[in-house]
């Protein structure tokens, strides 16, 4: 049993099949969802609820899930996640670079590449922030 676990191939293996039962799992709530807003329906009908009453119930729940999202909020939410991210970024790379200078083993050079990795996603977000923000200045929206 426990030549099992420590095989190299128990990782990958596992990380697959987390996919796709994370995949099964979100069709499965899908059809359920789907599923339970048809039962209420008959329910409402068997009650005698007239059917334009229904639909037009049924129809705003759909629409408050499909709301139009607040342009502002999304890009305060890019600049937010960019300022973290750089900053978590800028904190590993630091942290690597004394750990590397404290313990003077080359490997642990891995640290500040990871913490290049977190700062350039969150270049990619500031570059987001500035084209959406450029986005809105077009529609006449100054944000600051």
């Amino acid at each position: 049993m426990s030549d099992l676990f420590s095989s190299p191939f128990v990782v990958p293996v596992a990380g697959c099949v987390m996919i796709l039962g994370l995949g099964i799992a979100g069709i499965y709530s899908e059809i359920r969802n789907k599923e339970l807003r048809s039962q209420e329906r008959i329910s409402m009908l068997n009650r005698g609820v007239p059917l334009a009453d229904i639909e037009r119930m049924m129809r705003s729940a759909t629409e408050e899930e499909k709301k139009v999202r607040d342009p502002l909020r999304s890009l305060g939410n890019a600049r937010r996640t960019a300022i973290v991210l750089i900053s978590m970024g800028i904190g590993v790379g630091i942290f690597g670079l004394l750990l590397f200078a404290i313990l003077q083993i080359r490997p642990t050079l891995i640290v500040p590449a990871a913490g290049v990795i977190s700062l350039c996603i969150g270049l990619g977000f500031l570059v987001d922030y500035n084209m959406q923000k450029r986005e809105l200045s077009r529609f006449g929206m100054e944000v600051d």
